[in-house]
């Protein structure tokens, strides 16, 4: 069973040992300095192991940013990535902010707008 944690602080082997599973790559090595200023993060873990993550950073107003959605490849399509947005969602909008915004790649569309995500128009410069 896959418990959800509020603002659980994972260490940095955690997040790394996630995201080398989901992504196939490391953490950056931020994630202590990033999550102290975050509006909230949640975290999913299953028999004590960080299985899924989300981060929502803001900007110390209105608007929040969901980041970093990840989930360990043997419990995709399980609805953990559901879960950990729609609890994203409910604590932005507890702890204040009025707009949450996410920026996914294209094959994320179908996810993040059943999440209630709806198009907009922006701009994005990529720097590195």
């Amino acid at each position: 069973m896959v418990e959800f944690r509020v603002d659980p602080f994972p260490s940095a082997d955690e997040l790394d040992a996630l995201w080398l599973q989901a992504w196939g790559s490391h953490a950056s090595g931020e994630f202590p300095r990033i999550l102290s200023r975050s509006l909230a993060h949640i975290g999913a873990y299953e028999s004590g192991e960080l299985v899924g993550f989300v981060n929502v950073a803001w900007d110390g107003g209105i608007h929040a940013f969901i980041l970093d959605t990840c989930v360990h490849p043997r419990l995709r399509r399980q609805g953990v990535a559901t879960r950990l947005v729609n609890e994203a969602t409910v604590l932005a909008r507890d702890r204040g902010a009025h707009w949450l915004h996410v920026d996914f790649e294209p094959h994320l569309f179908s996810f993040y707008r059943s999440c209630g995500f709806r198009p907009t128009e922006a701009g994005l410069i990529k720097l590195r």
